[in-house]
This record gives C-alpha cells, structure tokens and sequence, in this order.
C-alpha cells in the first residue's frame, strides 16, 4: 500500500494540532494549488474546530479553486506547517513555514531536499493533487471533502497530467479523478475555466510558433521582458507556453527561457532522456521527464544548451 504507515503519522499529526498552515511552491501551479486547497478543504471539513489556512503566491489561472489567507507570523506559533508538491526547500512560497512547530511534507518530485518530520514523497503519483485524493481515499471513514475539495484535486490531477496524457497516470488516476465527480465536479465547468484563452495568450502563441529555435535534438524559446510585456501576459501564462513546443520530430528535449528580474527561469521537459538530474545541476528539481531549472543571468545559457545537447547524445547512443 503507497505509504500507508506515513499517511497515519500525518492523520494523527492534523488530529494532535489546532492550527494547521498549508504551503505550497513559488509561481503555482494547479496541481499546487489543488493540493493545498483540496487538503485545506479535507482537514476543515473533517474537524471543524481545526484553523485552516492556505497561504503562498497566488495564481490567476486557477484562482478560482480558492483565494489565498493572509495571515500574522503569530499564527504559526504552537501550529503545523505542512509543504506540498514542493521538493526543494528555496522554492517554498512564504518562507515561514519554518516558524511552525513541526513541518511535514509532501510531495511526488524526485526529493532534492528532506526538510520535514514526516515525508511522504511518492514519485509513482503524477499529481501531488491525486496523493491529497489518495489520503481521503484510504481514510474516507473519518475523513470528508465537499464539493469544493473535490473540485480543487481534480484541478490538480487534471493540470499535472496533462488532461490525463502524460506518463505516470494509472487506473488510480482515473479511479481517484472519478471519485471526486462522484463528490459532484463538473467536468464541462473545469475543462471551461481550464481552456478559456485570452486574445494576448493566442497571438503570443504565434510568436512562440514563429521564434523557437533548435540545437542538437533541442527545442527552445528565449522569453524576454519585453516579449512577456508586449503581449501584455502574466508571467505563469509565459510560462505555461512550454507545451506548445514539444512533440517535434527528432527533437526530444524542450525548454522555455523565461527572464524574472532576478534570475532566467527554465521549464524544462523530456518525451526521452532523463532530465532531472540535468536541473539539478542548475539549482531545479522535478520528474524525470518535467523538471524546472534556473540561470542567474544569460551568460549561462551557452553552456546550459551544451549540457542539453550531451544529455541527448548519450540517450541516442544508448
């Protein structure tokens, strides 16, 4: 059974403590905030008397599965801080998680960092969403979700396999995706908020279509400042352009380059070689396949291409 001794440690956890804070990555995403909201909406649910509260950066996209809490730093005193889909330490949003008294985490990246009191990190999982739903699914004779906990996990589960496409999804998946429409999801209402596109998001589509480039078996797009304010876009809906460049023939390694202020941020995916170990050279972590990565500056980026170029050489050669 996936990691049933773990799930106990972190039921009895939830049960021990009154306050429970809930953080999630940096620049989310729908799996992250459909985790942290579908496992903020399954403890309060199941034990009302419990103080809940998600907090971290806010996503846009996926606003709609719930609004982040705004919270003091004396609320952490005496409470639980739990991490999901979160493998690496610095890309925590609100580092205050370590103010809580205890810390667990979970996850189903490859582990970079083992920060916690309990991990449970499953990289069988292809949603930190659907392990949120597998931990309701296992304890679901004292556990409880509403409508809006089941909406939340679906989101994750549905965003972080690609609609159901990539690899990692089981009969599980669907199995644990059936049960929250089960709970009522309305899958027209997901698909709707999920597919509905901006005129600025179309035609920055046709730039990416029109300005990728190719190395040896390697598919990218640099996205600038100015590009990113041209098409007047938010930067998670730059960043959400990766998947428009994979699939090519011959090129099984795809990235998009995009500029923060601070720092080039890689999202970096696979439909071949094994690219994780590849971000973490580069201060990233994920999947196997999908990982993400970061350059301090441009000066970087000659080299990163070379090591892209090696990591699909020795994988054709194989």
């Amino acid at each position: 059974m996936k990691g049933r001794k773990k799930m106990e440690r972190i039921l009895n956890k939830i049960k021990e403590y009154n306050t429970i804070i809930i953080h999630g990555h940096k620049r989310p995403d729908g799996d992250c905030y459909g985790s942290q909201f579908g496992l903020k909406n399954l403890i309060q649910t199941s034990f009302p008397d419990k103080k809940v509260y998600v907090v971290g950066e806010r996503s846009a996209f996926v606003d709609f599965v719930g609004q982040m809490d705004i919270i003091s730093d004396e609320t952490y005193r005496g409470a639980l801080s739990i991490v999901v889909d979160t493998a690496v330490e610095d890309r925590i949003s609100d580092s205050r998680y370590v103010m809580g008294a205890e810390i667990i985490k979970i996850d189903h990246h490859i582990p970079v960092n083992d920060y916690g009191i309990i991990r449970w990190v499953d990289t069988s999982f292809p949603s930190c969403a659907q392990m949120i739903a597998y931990f309701y699914y296992k304890f679901r004779d004292e556990l409880k979700i509403t409508l809006e906990g089941a909406i939340a996990m679906y989101t994750g589960i549905v965003t972080d396999t690609g609609r159901f496409r990539f690899r990692g999804v089981s009969e599980l998946t669907h199995q644990l995706a059936g049960l929250m429409i089960a709970h009522g999801v309305d899958v027209e209402y997901i698909d709707g908020k999920l597919g509905i596109e901006t005129l600025d998001m179309i035609s920055l589509k046709g730039y990416v279509y029109s300005n990728f480039m190719t190395a040896n078996g390697f598919v990218y797009l640099r996205m600038t400042r100015d590009i990113i304010e041209k098409y007047n876009v938010s930067d998670e809906q730059a960043a959400s352009m990766v998947g428009l460049l994979g699939g090519i023939e011959g090129f099984p390694v795809w990235a998009l380059f995009i500029e923060y202020p601070d720092e080039i941020r890689i999202r970096l995916r696979s439909n071949g070689p094994t690219i994780d170990q590849l971000a973490n050279k580069y201060g990233g972590g994920g999947h196997a396949k999908a990982a993400g990565a970061k350059l301090s500056s441009w000066d970087e980026f000659p080299a990163f291409i070379k090591d892209v170029e090696e990591v699909v050489r020795v994988y054709k050669e194989a």
